[in-house]
């Protein structure tokens, strides 16, 4: 493996060396998306028949934690990938699911919809920084799309009359948008918080992938 996929990377308060257990609050806090995980699955296991994608969008949910755990200890590049891929596995597919499930789509017209949301999310960044030049965010700018896909998708839903699915993207988008703001001030917060605030965005957003998970399991009425 090339030397520099262990460069090591210090983005939070918590991390004070390049030690694995620098970050234990951090580290550990992932725990909470396998925990979202394992009480998802329990519940996918009372529903017949066998949903299927969204045991995948359960199996995604518990590897983000995985993912975000290796990059807490390890710290370095190669770990950020196995942190940030499953989140936007997990993103994209359930976005192509609300668009086949809630909005009842074709699948040629779901992927299309997936693959235009792929492009904003990719060109958003670009378009952020010439309107907030400098305005990072701590690094959560890439997921703000995230967020807008999740209230947009929501108002779709109560539009056209899928009530449940559509209330529960709006309150997992109320508390992403939360979870945001704990991931984003996280550096600017380390005099008066040395721990930081970034496990705060662990478990807040673990709950956002539990409610998406769990509401990706409610049936949809046929119109």
């Amino acid at each position: 493996m090339n030397p520099s996929w262990f460069q090591p990377i210090d983005s939070y308060c918590e991390r004070l060396g390049p030690g694995f257990w620098a970050e234990p609050i951090n580290a550990v806090s992932n725990g909470v998306f396998v925990l979202a995980a394992a009480h998802a699955f329990w519940l996918w296991r009372g529903r017949q028949p066998r949903d299927w994608p969204a045991l995948w969008l359960i199996a995604v949910t518990a590897i983000v934690g995985i993912g975000s755990f290796l990059f807490h200890t390890f710290a370095n590049r190669w770990s950020l990938l196995a942190d940030v891929l499953p989140i936007a596995v997990f993103i994209y597919s359930y976005f192509l699911l609300a668009m086949r499930r809630y909005l009842r789509l074709g699948i040629v017209a779901a992927i299309a919809a997936t693959f235009a949301f792929a492009a904003f999310n990719l060109f958003f960044p670009r378009l952020w920084f010439n309107v907030f030049p400098g305005v990072s965010l701590n690094g959560s700018v890439g997921y703000l799309p995230a967020l807008m896909a999740l209230v947009a998708v929501g108002i779709a839903c109560r539009i056209q009359h899928v009530m449940q699915p559509g209330r529960w993207l709006l309150w997992a988008g109320f508390i992403f948008a939360l979870s945001l703001v704990f991931r984003s001030i996280d550096s600017a917060v380390c005099s008066a918080l040395p721990l930081g605030t970034h496990a705060l965005w662990h478990m807040l957003n673990a709950l956002v992938l539990w409610i998406l998970t769990t509401a990706a399991l409610v049936r949809v009425p046929d119109r």
